[in-house]
């Protein structure tokens, strides 16, 4: 069980929630760590937890037949997950890996399907999710036939700092070219020279643990066609 200021903390849609809510909520998650390169559930595994990352990096993701690994998303501080999973009670369709050490808030099924059955404010931001991920995986179609290695790397970084599905990461992100390769398929080296070309656009600035980016709409839409890139 977790405080009430603590859930509101970690969990955006917390915050619209009423006192009597947010008191069900707390109640019904623990929170656990994972050492990096941890894998926190394989594909066709049942995890019947909705689950927010409270610290750390975490990729969703699969491997094809052929052997192939396909990121679907990272998954920053912030971020919640595993909602439909738990509305449907299947297994799940991906693997979940940390990229580095991560801790997680883990609310039980009970207490979530609780909260999907009886809370507006709830609903309403399972429907923001709902709607802003779907956006997101149709992206991921486009991002696949994307030759640009800044254009990839643009697309999952603005992803990562989406206000909706990750309301607390702001404009800097503690990343390092490695990870952020990962996430968007591309070796480390790959991925130091698209940063530097979208720093080179003025899209980021790049620091030490991190980067900032400096314009959100214009990084969405890298790539396609507003901006010229290798």
């Amino acid at each position: 069980m977790i405080t009430a200021e603590h859930l509101r903390a970690v969990a955006g849609w917390a915050r619209d929630l009423p006192e009597a809510d947010i008191e069900y909520a707390r109640r019904g998650i623990v929170e656990k760590t994972f050492g990096k390169g941890a894998y926190i559930c394989h594909r066709g595994d049942r995890f019947d937890y909705w689950t927010g990352v409270v610290s750390g990096l975490v990729r969703l993701g699969s491997v094809s037949k052929s052997g192939k690994e396909v990121t679907f998303a990272g998954l920053p501080p912030g971020g919640w997950f595993g909602e439909g999973s738990l509305i449907k009670g299947e297994a799940r369709r991906y693997d979940l890996l940390t990229l580095r050490e991560t801790r997680l808030a883990m609310m039980n099924r009970a207490t979530f399907l609780g909260l999907f059955e009886n809370s507006v404010a709830f609903n309403r931001y399972l429907v923001r999710q709902f709607n802003e991920r779907l956006g997101q995986f149709i992206a991921l179609v486009e991002h696949d036939r994307m030759h640009s290695t800044a254009g990839k790397l643009a697309r999952n970084l603005a992803w990562l700092l989406n206000p909706v599905l990750n309301p607390t990461v702001g404009l800097r992100i503690e990343i390092t070219q490695e990870e952020l390769g990962l996430l968007s398929g591309l070796s480390r080296q790959m991925a130091n020279q698209g940063l530097k070309a979208l720093e080179q656009a003025g899209l980021v600035r790049l620091e030490h643990g991190g980067l900032t980016v400096l314009d959100l709409d214009r990084l969405r839409g890298y790539g396609d066609g507003s901006d010229m890139d290798d």
